[in-house]
């Protein structure tokens, strides 16, 4: 639990049923375990954190959620996009000040990165929200589309998202390109006001709901990590999570 008792943190793993490449993927096993149970038995070993639940659309993931012991949260199916879920399910939280959104299928996700994300977001009133970057080593991932970067700030607010190459490496060592990992922290008051501003221009020409929150003048600090986990995004990669798990214990 969070000593600091200024703020009252959350955080809130959306989960839902419906999947393309992988339907059902919350209550696929892993290791013996649906992986939405992985995610969360993550996210309890933060500190930072005074509240966790899962937020789901789905009865399947809200049963199960509760039978390992979670707080769950039924949202409509009807939301546009993941932050209209988030601001559904803090209103289960009336005390929450600031909450952050972690993804649900990120069953390898570093506590300590979630703690250090919370607490960039506390430590500066001015910020709206906080998300994470890391390095990117290979010219594959660079030119990968759905692999997004961000340029930063010298004070390490994002200046633009993008599914481009950002920088041009016109001098490639000045300013190395940076990987953005989609975990955030959004102050309460912003994200509530955040989620009823319309799509803009730049957020819809890329599909990069963040841009939303540039276009209007808000901040977003980057923090930076090496730490990379493996999703699961099809049922190869749950089998590769589940070697890794394994071999963890």
């Amino acid at each position: 639990m969070a000593a600091d008792t200024s703020h009252h943190i959350i955080g809130l793993i959306p989960s839902r049923w419906g999947s393309s490449r992988f339907p059902g993927k919350p209550l696929h096993p892993i290791a013996g375990k649906p992986l939405v149970q992985h995610v969360w038995e993550r996210v309890c070993r933060c500190s930072r954190l005074d509240a966790i639940a899962i937020a789901t659309d789905d009865q399947r993931i809200f049963d199960a959620a509760v039978s390992f012991g979670a707080r769950a949260i039924m949202t409509s199916p009807d939301h546009p996009s993941g932050s209209d879920r988030l601001a559904e399910a803090v209103r289960s939280f009336p005390a929450a000040t600031h909450v952050v959104n972690i993804q649900g299928d990120e069953p390898l996700i570093d506590p300590a990165l979630i703690d250090r994300l919370a607490e960039a977001l506390v430590s500066d009133e001015a910020l709206s929200m906080a998300t994470v970057a890391c390095p990117i080593s290979t010219r594959e991932d660079l030119d990968n589309p759905n692999i997004v970067k961000v340029a930063l700030a010298r004070n390490g607010d994002a200046l633009y998202f993008s599914r481009s190459v950002i920088p041009y490496a016109r001098h490639p060592r000045v300013a190395p390109p940076l990987r953005h990992l989609g975990i955030y922290a959004y102050r309460r008051d912003f994200l509530e006001n955040y989620v009823r501003w319309a799509p803009t221009p730049l957020e819809q020409t890329e599909s990069l709901e963040q841009l939303r929150a540039l276009e209007n003048g808000a901040r977003i600090r980057v923090i930076l990590t090496d730490h990379v986990s493996v999703g699961v995004d099809t049922p190869e990669q749950a089998e590769q999570v589940e070697q890794i798990l394994l071999n963890i214990h």
